[in-house]
C-alpha cells in the first residue's frame, strides 16, 4: 500500500481523492481519472470536513480539492488541515474560478497549485502526476511563465517587491497592499508587473506560489 507522496516516486499509481460538493461534477471526475493511467482514484468526498477526515484515514497522494464547497468549511480551510499534518496528500485545486484572492489563499493555506476546470483532461493528469511529486502547479502557463520557470537562479526582487510579494500572499488586494506600505495604488500595480516579470507569472496566485516554491516569503 502506498504511504502518502512516495507512490509518485516508487512508480506505482498517485492516489487521488476528490473534494466537490457537486454530485454530477464529482461522478464525472471520477470516471474520468478512474480511466486514466497511473492514476488510482481512492475516496470522495462533498464537504471539507468530510475531505479532511477521508484524508487522514485513506492517506491518499493528492487531494483535488473544490474550493467553492457547500455548508461548513471552505476549500481553503479544509486544504490548510489537511495539509497541515505530514502524509494526509498534497492538495491541487480544481475550480471554476480564476480568482486571484481565492486562489493565493489557497497557495498560502499549503495548496501544491491549482488547475482550473476548464483544461483538457491531459492537463488535469499531468498536473496530478506533478502535484504528487510536490512540483507547484499552475493553471494557463503561458511562454513568459514557462520561461521564467526555467531561470535556474530568478532575477533577485527588490526589498519593496518582497514587501508587496508578502502582502500578497495574505491575500490582500490592491487598495489594502497600498494602505499597509504607505504609497499609492498605481505604485503597487508597477510593482507587481516587475514581480510577474521576474518570477516568469501573469497572475497573483502564480506569484504566491512561485515564491513559496523559490522560498522568497519569509
Amino acid at each position: 500500500m502506498s504511504d502518502g507522496p512516495l507512490a509518485a516516486v516508487s512508480g506505482t499509481s498517485v492516489r487521488v481523492l476528490v473534494c466537490d460538493d457537486h454530485a454530477v461534477v464529482r461522478a464525472g471526475l471520477l470516471a474520468l481519472l478512474g480511466s486514466a493511467p497511473g492514476l488510482e482514484v481512492v475516496g470522495e468526498a462533498a464537504g471539507g470536513e468530510e475531505a479532511v477526515a477521508v484524508a487522514a484515514r485513506l492517506r491518499p497522494d493528492v487531494v483535488l480539492m473544490d474550493l467553492q464547497l457547500g455548508g461548513g468549511i471552505d476549500g481553503t480551510e479544509a486544504t490548510r488541515r489537511i495539509t497541515a499534518t505530514p502524509g494526509h496528500g498534497r492538495v491541487l485545486v480544481l475550480t471554476t474560478y480564476d480568482t486571484d484572492a481565492d486562489l493565493a489563499r489557497a497557495i498560502e493555506a499549503g495548496a501544491t497549485g491549482y488547475l482550473l476546470k476548464a483544461e483538457r483532461p491531459e492537463e488535469l493528469f499531468a498536473a496530478i502526476h506533478a502535484a504528487a511529486t510536490g512540483r507547484t502547479v499552475l493553471s494557463r502557463p503561458g511562454p513568459g511563465r514557462a520561461a521564467g520557470r526555467d531561470r535556474a537562479t530568478p532575477p533577485p526582487l527588490t526589498a519593496r517587491e518582497r514587501d508587496i510579494l508578502a502582502q500578497l500572499s495574505q491575500g490582500l488586494g490592491n487598495r489594502d497592499i497600498a494602505r499597509a506600505l504607505f504609497i499609492s495604488e498605481s505604485t503597487v500595480k508597477t510593482h507587481l508587473g516587475r514581480i510577474y516579470d521576474k518570477l516568469g507569472v501573469d497572475t497573483r496566485a502564480g506569484a504566491v506560489a512561485v515564491a513559496k516554491e523559490q522560498r522568497l516569503l519569509p
